[in-house]
C-alpha cells in the first residue's frame, strides 16, 4: 500500500467532501447576498463605519495607499491573476499533455468572471463616495472582482501544485503567498476606498464556493 510522504501535501478530499464545503460556502454566499440586496441596517452600519475609518487612515498615510494601489492594479490585479492561471494552463499542456485539468482551469476561471459580473449587474450596489477620494473604480461594488478574482485563481492552482505532489516547501510558500494575496487584495480595496467590507467578503466566499464546486468536479471525473 502507498503511503504519503512526508514531504508532500495533504492527500486531497474525497468528491463528497469538496461538494459538502462548496455548499456550505454556497450557503453563506447566498446569505450575504440577500442581506445585502436588503439593505440590511446592521450590515449597512458596519460596512460604513470600517470603510469611513480605512478612508480616514488611507488619506493621513499617502505612502502605504500609494503601495496599495500599486498592489492592487498591477500584482493582484484580476487582469493579472487570469494572466497566471491561462500561463498555467499553457504549461500544463506543454509540460503534461493535461489538457483535461487547462481546461477545467480555464473554464472555472471563465465562470468566476461570468458569476462576478452577472452578480454586480443584479444587485447594483453603489460604490462608497468620498468628498477627497484616494482612488477609483469601476462598475457597481458587489461583489469585489479583485478579491474573487483572485480567491478563484489561486485556490485552483493550489489545487494543481497539490495534485502534483510538489514537496512540503514549495507547498508551504505557494499556501503562504497565496493566502497574502488573497487577503492583501480584499484588504487593498478597502483601504483604497472602492469597496465595501461586505463586497470583499462577498468575493471571498463566492470565489472559494466555485473553487470547491470545481474540486468536487474534477474528483469525480478525473479521480
Amino acid at each position: 500500500m502507498h503511503s504519503p510522504s512526508v514531504d508532500s501535501p495533504p492527500r486531497p478530499p474525497a468528491p463528497r467532501t469538496a461538494a459538502r464545503a462548496a455548499a456550505a460556502l454556497g450557503l453563506c454566499s447566498v446569505l450575504l447576498l440577500v442581506l445585502v440586496s436588503v439593505e440590511w441596517h446592521p450590515l449597512v452600519s458596519v460596512d460604513a463605519d470600517i470603510s469611513t475609518t480605512t478612508h480616514r487612515w488611507a488619506r493621513a498615510d499617502p505612502d502605504v495607499t500609494q503601495v496599495c494601489r500599486i498592489l492592487t492594479d498591477w500584482v493582484w490585479d484580476p487582469l493579472t491573476m487570469r494572466l497566471l492561471g491561462a500561463a498555467v494552463a499553457v504549461w500544463l499542456v506543454w509540460r503534461y499533455a493535461a489538457w483535461w485539468t487547462a481546461g477545467w482551469l480555464v473554464v472555472t476561471s471563465a465562470v468566476g468572471t461570468l458569476v462576478q459580473q452577472g452578480l454586480k449587474a443584479a444587485v447594483g450596489r453603489d460604490r462608497p463616495v468620498w468628498p477627497d477620494p484616494v482612488d477609483s473604480a469601476h462598475y457597481a461594488a458587489y461583489p469585489s472582482g479583485h478579491a474573487l478574482t483572485a480567491t478563484v485563481v489561486l485556490g485552483l492552482l493550489l489545487w494543481v501544485l497539490h495534485r502534483h505532489g510538489v514537496g512540503r516547501a514549495v507547498w508551504r510558500t505557494a499556501v503562504a503567498v497565496a493566502v497574502v494575496s488573497v487577503a492583501g487584495v480584499g484588504l487593498t480595496r478597502i483601504w483604497l476606498g472602492v469597496h465595501w467590507p461586505t463586497d470583499v467578503l462577498g468575493g471571498w466566499l463566492l470565489g472559494a464556493a466555485l473553487v470547491a464546486l470545481a474540486i468536487a468536479a474534477q474528483l469525480r471525473w478525473c479521480p
